[in-house]
């Protein structure tokens, strides 16, 4: 008897709302070229896009969850806790995230200003160019404008050298706190994801810590397969998910066709023996 293919799942992606180059319509239409049957939009700080993407996500016969991604302080470092299958019209999370925009807005004038000192002029006004939004300016824009000026041929070596964490281009901001994101979520009527935890700089009583505060908080997930991970990080936090019961979600954290690692839907399945995230929506 044959064996039914996975579901082709994509729960990680962002659109011109936040930090994308694609609107929500067009990212519904190229995730059905690509063969997802299940999708989120999960805008940073955002949920603008959400109604847009449901809408086109219906014509092109895509089941659809919504999401967003929340970034959070934790340890003196920036977290991204994905929520998923939210009701985007709660009051307390529209609220939460309207205050997060307004930070992000404080950030980027301050980052521009710095960036400035170091050499490099007009990169708050270059970087709005990137946005749709001025209250979601983030350092990706920034890294945009920056690699168009021929200053960097990357926008990794953007990262690298000036707006990473500890960078000096960055500006550390006051994101929420771990316990708030997830339980802003949990209100929502959704499930909080730790996103890509293959990127964070934590040692390993650091992340035990983290694994450990954020399940005692509500949390349910972690990103096990995910375009910010190397395919021999898969099946390490395969591990860490059985190790902390924690489900297990896909998503190519997909920004852009010239930009992103991996295209919509071309992750391979989750290992097996895990508990997807979308167990109880398909």
């Amino acid at each position: 008897m044959a064996v039914a293919a996975p579901l082709n799942v994509d729960l990680h992606c962002h659109s011109s709302f936040s930090d994308g180059v694609l609107a929500p319509e067009a990212l519904a239409q190229r995730a059905c070229k690509q063969g997802v049957q299940v999708w989120s939009l999960t805008d940073h700080d955002e949920l603008g896009g959400l109604g847009p993407a449901a809408k086109a996500a219906a014509d092109h016969g895509l089941l659809f969850i919504p999401g967003v991604e929340i970034s959070v302080s934790w340890a003196r470092q920036t977290v991204h806790i994905v929520g998923l299958n939210i009701d985007p019209e709660n009051a307390g999370l529209v609220n939460a995230l309207n205050e997060l925009r307004g930070w992000r807005e404080s950030r980027a004038r301050d980052m521009g200003d710095k960036l400035a000192t170091l050499g490099f002029d007009g990169c708050y006004e270059g970087a709005l160019t990137y946005a749709d939004n001025p209250q979601l300016l983030s350092r990706t824009h920034f890294a945009r404008y920056m690699v168009s000026r021929g200053w960097f041929k990357t926008m990794q070596e953007v990262f690298d050298r000036y707006l990473g964490d500890g960078k000096p281009g960055n500006v550390p901001t006051r994101w929420a706190s771990l316990e708030d994101a997830v339980g802003w979520i949990q209100a929502a009527g959704g499930m909080a994801v730790i996103a890509h935890p293959g990127r964070y700089k934590f040692d390993d009583t650091q992340f035990d810590a983290l694994y450990g505060v954020f399940r005692d908080a509500g949390g349910q997930g972690i990103e096990v397969v995910t375009g910010s991970h190397r395919p021999d990080q898969y099946a390490t936090y395969a591990q860490i998910a059985k190790h902390y019961g924690f489900k297990a979600s896909r998503g190519s954290d997909f920004h852009s066709p010239d930009e992103s690692p991996v295209d919509l839907g071309a992750l391979p399945p989750l290992p097996q023996g895990l508990k997807p995230v979308w167990a109880d929506w398909v």
